[in-house]
């Protein structure tokens, strides 16, 4: 991608405004990330969004914040990464600014708590999107080996409880393992 201002702008105004419209952290962006940098900007490919979001999810800090240092640094190394991580954190920066002037107010009002409890609902369905479409296109892939572990990791977690940092060190040693492998014999298991 050419390094120019319109696309900085573009890219700038892009995580801004997906900033400023997310409740509810990063499970709430990659889906809507996904559809402006992906389907309708044509910048990535749809398993470069995956993969990214995979990475972001399982690095520390804020997903949202380490998806969108991602996708800039994709589209335009370093600079690209600043000009999303400002993109991406100014809005919270803002709304957490004005709000913080008015705490008292917002605390114990009825209308805002109803308000946040919709926006709950809200994003157990973006979530839900989230899940059906990027593990739709992993079954309709064919690929064997992510639905044993998407199916393994449900079960390990909704069954026996197990911590998800275990379950994410565990995946991501898996992962590594198999793209070892996967180099040294040619084939693609992932």
């Amino acid at each position: 991608m050419e390094k120019n201002l319109k696309n900085y702008f573009k890219l700038f105004k892009s995580m801004f405004f997906l900033s400023a419209s997310t409740f509810g952290g990063g499970y709430v962006i990659i889906p809507l990330m996904k559809k402006k940098f992906v389907d309708e900007l044509e910048w990535l490919k749809e398993e470069e969004m995956l993969n990214m979001a995979a990475i972001a999810q399982s690095s520390p800090g804020a997903m949202a914040v380490n998806a969108s240092i991602l996708v800039g640094w994709r589209m335009m190394d370093l600079s690209g990464a600043l000009v999303a991580i400002v993109g991406t954190a100014l809005p919270p920066f803002i709304i957490l600014s004005v709000i913080s002037l008015f705490y008292a107010a917002f605390r114990d009002n009825a209308v805002v708590s109803a308000v946040l409890k919709g926006m709950m609902a809200g994003v157990c369905a973006v979530i839900f999107d989230v899940v059906f479409i990027m593990g739709g296109n992993i079954i309709k892939a064919k690929k064997w080996l992510p639905i044993l572990i998407m199916a393994g990791t449900f079960a390990v977690y909704f069954f026996l409880h197990i911590k998800i940092i275990y379950i994410i060190l565990f995946c991501g040693t898996l992962g590594a393992l198999v793209s070892l492998h996967d180099k040294r014999t040619g084939k693609e298991h992932i």
